[in-house]
């Protein structure tokens, strides 16, 4: 984020204000996830704040596991427990439509703001890769050969959900504070 904002504008983290604790995620929808984060900060420590949450929505099984992809086969939030869950579910079934969505939420003291991002692709039939998070060794966007965690971090973060909203969230910000 530093570097696609460049000089004119200073961002803080977390721990430079303080914030140490758990951002609270009990909303039932990745908006209301990255919502509240922001707001969280934004109400506890009194500076604007931007937050996300993303999800990988399956189409076959109903967008599953969307906002629980964290947690999709338990509290324990293992990736591989993940896939295989995920890869389980989908045995036999040939649709494998699925899309990474990601939802940064914005909160300023005028209000809020939210940027989605999406990439569409599909759910391989086994892990390639090592590359990556999350479900990105099952995940083959739409106009490539490799899986996301085939591809390097520089690939990807080229072309990912992630990327698209950051994109417009910097939009966002160098049209209503640049100078």
């Amino acid at each position: 984020m530093v570097a696609i904002l460049g000089p004119s504008f200073l961002l803080t983290g977390l721990a430079d204000i303080g914030c140490t604790e758990e951002l609270p995620e009990t909303q039932s929808t990745l908006e209301g996830n990255a919502l509240q984060k922001a707001q969280y900060v934004f109400d506890h420590y009194n500076v604007s704040c931007f937050a996300d949450d993303s999800g990988l929505e399956v189409e076959a099984l109903n967008g599953e596991p969307g906002v629980d992809s964290a947690h999709y086969a338990g509290v324990q939030r293992n990736a591989e427990d993940n896939m295989n869950l995920l890869l389980k579910k989908l045995n036999g079934i040939p649709n494998r439509k699925a899309q990474f969505r990601t939802i940064i939420a914005l909160v300023e003291p005028t209000g809020f703001k939210l940027f989605e991002g999406r990439i569409q692709g599909e759910i391989l039939l086994e892990k390639r890769g090592a590359g990556g998070f999350g479900y990105d060794p099952i995940f083959q966007p739409e106009g490539y050969t490799l899986s996301f965690g085939e591809m390097s971090s520089e690939e990807k973060n080229k072309i990912s959900h992630r990327a698209r909203a950051v994109r417009k969230l910097v939009e966002y910000l160098q049209q209503s504070y640049s100078r």
